[in-house]
């Protein structure tokens, strides 16, 4: 994501609603009328969740779904109430808590693995990060599949002003493969399959460089407003995604044919793509290698401020906040109700 002038004011407003209980005196009501959820097309348990028709039913309310292509966009929608809760990558979280929109990170819906991949194309004579010397690769900026390029790129030793970085969206980058536009691309499932199926090769992948210290994950993230407001419906959430996770333990089968349905590809397909994904628990989600405990605090905060730091870095935003703020706009709160 290109950078903007960073606005104090906001991050003063941000530091006061990102908190990690209800502020006494904060009026709350029970369920609103509607909830507007931001999805993307991913493997994973929110998509199970959506195929199963579990939201519906069990928050108990009105509920309205906005697909989106990245979490770019799902920053911009939630920054204008646009939506209510929303998925989008740790990239354009740490994007989004730098930038001053007040909402906060609650639920981690997957860890990237195999499922975010480089892939180029074999006629390109691409065999390593530092063949893209030169060559056109796409990805959507701002996303987590960007991240991971930028840093395969700094392994690597090679300068991303010397890579023609293309920013487009994943059924962009499709059409753009497809008709010979590009010679590589970052991005992710279910485009990333087609890519490789279409005379492609994967390079490295979010797995390999979350071994060297670049961690991406999928996140649910909650605007702070209508956390504060509907606090149960949020734990509801929570709960719903619980559920998922429980099914795609006792049932994977079921699991990957609803899923491969949902996403139009065939239950092998699905089945691969799932296992790209690392599911977590709720109980794993507050150990301290993530979100920790609302009275301690994991490691979630801390990767979202390096990933922050490294877009400075990297120009690809002018500042990033103290540790402080990353800290506040984590909170384990609702998944701790959840599993009560």
């Amino acid at each position: 994501m290109k950078g903007k002038p960073f606005v104090a004011a906001a991050m003063i407003a941000v530091g006061t609603l990102l908190a990690g209980s209800i502020p006494s005196g904060f009026a709350t009501e029970a369920k609103p009328k509607e909830v507007v959820i931001g999805v993307q097309v991913i493997p994973n348990g929110e998509t199970l969740a959506k195929a199963k028709g579990w939201y519906e039913k069990e928050l108990g309310t009105k509920v309205s779904f906005k697909q989106f292509d990245s979490g770019r966009d799902v920053n911009t929608a939630l920054a204008s109430n646009a939506i209510d809760i929303g998925l989008l990558g740790t990239t354009p979280a740490a994007v989004g808590i730098a930038r001053g929109i007040p909402y906060e990170v609650f639920w981690i819906h997957d860890v990237i693995g195999e499922a975010e991949s480089l892939a180029v194309k074999n006629k390109a004579g691409i065999k390593s990060v530092k063949d893209l010397v030169g060559k056109k690769v796409a990805v959507p900026v701002g996303s987590t599949a960007h991240f991971s390029l930028l840093s395969a790129l700094k392994l690597a030793g090679v300068k991303p002003a010397d890579v023609k970085i293309l920013d487009l969206q994943p059924p962009d980058i499709l059409a753009a493969w497809q008709r010979g536009d590009i010679d590589a691309a970052y991005v992710w499932q279910p485009t990333l399959g087609k890519l490789l199926a279409d005379d492609g090769t994967a390079v490295t992948d979010s797995r390999q460089l979350a071994k060297k210290g670049y961690v991406t994950a999928d996140i649910g993230v909650v605007r702070s407003e209508f956390a504060r407001k509907y606090p149960e419906l949020v734990t509801n959430y929570v709960k719903i995604q619980l559920k998922a996770y429980k099914h795609y333990k006792s049932d994977f089968k079921d699991t990957s044919a609803t899923i491969g349905k949902a996403l139009n590809i065939d239950q092998a397909e699905a089945t691969k793509e799932i296992n790209e994904l690392v599911w977590l628990s709720g109980k794993e989600q507050l150990s301290k290698a993530y979100f920790g405990s609302s009275a301690k605090k994991g490691a979630l905060p801390k990767i979202l401020k390096s990933t922050a730091d490294f877009l400075v870095e990297q120009k690809s935003i002018d500042k990033a906040p103290g540790l402080d703020l990353f800290e506040k706009a984590v909170n384990p709160l609702f998944i701790e109700k959840a599993l009560k």
